[in-house]
């Protein structure tokens, strides 16, 4: 197994920072890696700590029988991609509770969560290869009128309600974060009303 020899801090930001590891891999030989975080501090990384603490949400709901989905613009594609509904915890905030005031701030939706298996909901990780982020997945029932009133400036975002033609379109045509295509593929192959039976 490798080995972890001194942890870098290299920058000191609100919510990303940048680590260097120094390593021993299992060969014996020496190395940097490189590693993004939400943690603020080295004491705070997931390789310390070894807890799987939510630093994020995402939020698979149905509006009227359609998947709520976002359109966004993100600097590291210059373009847009289709994501579920997602966004950071506040200190202290459990992740369920970060779903319904994100689902309501990026889309102006109300959700209605439903009880799952923790199984389906607790923190995994998304790109563990550059980073120790995690995220908890919320479902539910989102009820309303979309609106923009509560996004930030620097978001760029579409607010967009997918029925299941548009979905497979979407999935076909264009760029997709992976946690959202999985789900939606869920989506596709499931019965109206009958959206979160897999969760069964």
């Amino acid at each position: 197994m490798g080995l972890i020899r001194k942890i870098t801090q290299e920058t000191s930001y609100k919510f990303l920072n940048f680590f260097t590891f120094d390593v021993t891999h299992k060969s014996g030989r020496d190395s940097k890696y490189f590693v993004a975080s939400r943690a603020k501090t080295v004491d705070e990384l997931k390789a310390v700590t070894h807890e799987n603490n939510a630093d994020g949400v995402i939020i698979f709901s149905i509006c009227d029988g359609k998947v709520v989905l976002v359109k966004q613009y993100r600097y590291p594609l210059n373009g847009f991609i289709y994501e579920f509904p997602a966004g950071l915890c506040e200190a202290g905030e459990d992740f369920k509770e970060a779903g319904v005031r994100e689902l309501s701030e990026e889309t102006g939706l109300t959700l209605t969560p439903i009880d799952v298996d923790d199984m389906y909901s607790k923190p995994f990780f998304t790109t563990i290869g550059m980073t120790d982020e995690s995220c908890g997945t919320v479902y539910g029932y989102a009820t309303g009128t979309p609106s923009k009133a509560g996004q930030e400036d620097s978001e760029e975002i579409e607010i967009v309600l997918a029925d299941r033609e548009e979905v497979r379109r979407i999935l076909k045509e264009e760029n997709v974060a992976i946690m959202c295509a999985y789900q939606l593929q869920h989506y596709l192959k499931s019965e109206p009303g009958h959206e979160f039976d897999f969760l069964k």
